[in-house]
């Protein structure tokens, strides 16, 4: 079957050497890389972009005027999915969990630069998401719309066509990877890159999107590869959640701090920060080892770090006056 994709990303994104925050974590000067997928260009860039080329991409093969999708209030992925809308002319209506005035800040303020529309579930779990997302859609076309629902997380198996792309590059920016580190929410991206580099190659550090992340991985990946895909194959750390997705924990903490000030390198608080705290436990435990190829795959979200109170005021902290 033929897949329509929309490019909307700026490719290969850069592959940089990280020493000294490899120096900090144990590893050689060597060892580390950063995969640079924070710059992949539209709406502030990160990896919902390369999933949004294939799904975009199908809605408007299927004629659709309107893209509808899901999320928490700081969704990169409805922030990139306004900023796609915003390009292509098509509008946007982000369907997200939780109610209004909470916050305008963070990734709220970019879907209301792009012009996207909101509508608010209240605190429903997944089902109840996906219900309030078909309801829009219906009145949509009640409305005479052409609404397509892009999924959550932009996470399928024709979304995760775009990490498989971005696997082969990595393959030929990095020859000898042993291991790619890669933030695990919808599980798109990392089934992505299950595809590309086996299952062996690619670490997911769960951030608490979802109950079963691993499943989702193996569901998304299986139609990409030949070779069967287990969840019993992949390799998912799962001690990086702490107490809930929306959290700011202590090793998370940490590894924002550590990768600002020895790369000057921000991550954000709910994926990439979690991605470098279980990088960093997985060397302590062995399972990343000195001498081999890591890569930290880079997935964006910095505007999820202004729109999380508790990071602000943790990074706020960090400021000190001159002369001591």
């Amino acid at each position: 079957m033929n897949h329509p994709s929309v490019p909307l990303g700026t490719y290969p994104t850069p592959v940089e050497p990280a020493p000294r925050l490899a120096a900090a974590l144990g590893l050689g000067p060597d060892d580390l890389w950063i995969k640079r997928d924070d710059l992949t260009g539209l709406g502030g860039g990160g990896n919902k972009i390369r999933k949004l080329e294939w799904t975009v991409g199908a809605a408007l093969a299927d004629g659709a005027d309107t893209l509808v999708t899901t999320g928490a209030p700081q969704s990169n992925h409805a922030r990139l999915t306004a900023a796609a809308g915003a390009r292509l002319g098509l509008d946007v209506v982000l369907v997200l969990r939780g109610s209004p005035g909470v916050s305008r800040s963070g990734n709220l303020a970019l879907d209301g630069l792009f012009g996207a529309r909101l509508a608010w579930a209240g605190e429903v779990d997944q089902a109840g998401l996906d219900a309030a997302a078909a309801e829009v859609c219906a009145r949509l076309r009640a409305d005479g719309a052409r609404p397509a629902l892009i999924p959550f997380g932009g996470s399928s198996a024709l979304g995760a066509r775009g990490y498989l792309r971005c696997g082969a590059e990595l393959r030929e920016q990095v020859p000898d990877l042993r291991t790619a580190v890669v933030a695990l929410g919808s599980g798109g991206t990392m089934a992505g890159l299950v595809a590309a580099l086996g299952s062996g190659s690619v670490l997911g550090v769960d951030v608490g999107a979802l109950a079963g992340p691993a499943a989702a991985v193996a569901e998304f990946a299986a139609p990409l590869v030949e070779a069967q895909v287990t969840t019993e194959g992949l390799r998912i750390r799962r001690d990086q959640v702490g107490d809930g997705y929306a959290t700011l924990t202590g090793p998370v903490r940490e590894a924002l701090r550590l990768a600002a000030r020895t790369e000057g390198l921000v991550l954000d608080p709910t994926y990439t920060g979690r991605a470098l705290a279980g990088l960093r436990a997985a060397v302590a435990d062995g399972d990343v080892r000195p001498g081999e190829k890591t890569v930290f795959v880079h997935t964006g979200g910095l505007p999820g770090l202004f729109g999380h109170a508790d990071a602000v005021t943790f990074a706020e902290e960090g400021t000190t006056t001159y002369p001591r």
